[in-house]
């Protein structure tokens, strides 16, 4: 497991605890370049689907944020998917975005920049 400043720390439980709560596929939580934290699950509604992901962007953008520094998404998936690499693309802070790729336990198994 890399090492991981305070704040992902912080990230890393927010994601857990939104995912559980519900139940969802996903969870995720970002930091924006405010230091503000943004927490959203997957949505899967017949009318609307969202990973977290794209939810905690959208909710980074409508709070009037101007990018994310760090995000940790936590799922069965080893990867960020292409939609979720695009929309963090999109609203990148200024040195990127630092994501940390989690399991449903905790356990982050691989860091990446977006």
């Amino acid at each position: 497991m890399p090492d991981l400043s305070a704040e992902d720390k912080k990230l890393v439980t927010l994601a857990r605890a939104t995912r559980a709560r519900i139940g969802a596929a996903e969870g995720a939580a970002a930091r924006d370049t405010d230091g503000r934290t943004y927490a959203a699950a997957t949505v899967d509604l017949p009318s609307l689907q969202l990973t977290a992901v794209q939810a905690c962007v959208a909710m980074a953008v409508a709070s009037g944020s101007s990018g994310v520094d760090a995000l940790v998404l936590r799922g069965e998936s080893d990867d960020l998917a292409a939609a979720d690499a695009a929309a963090l693309g999109d609203f990148a802070g200024s040195s990127g975005v630092l994501v940390h790729l989690g399991d449903p336990r905790g356990t982050v198994r691989s860091t990446q920049t977006v």
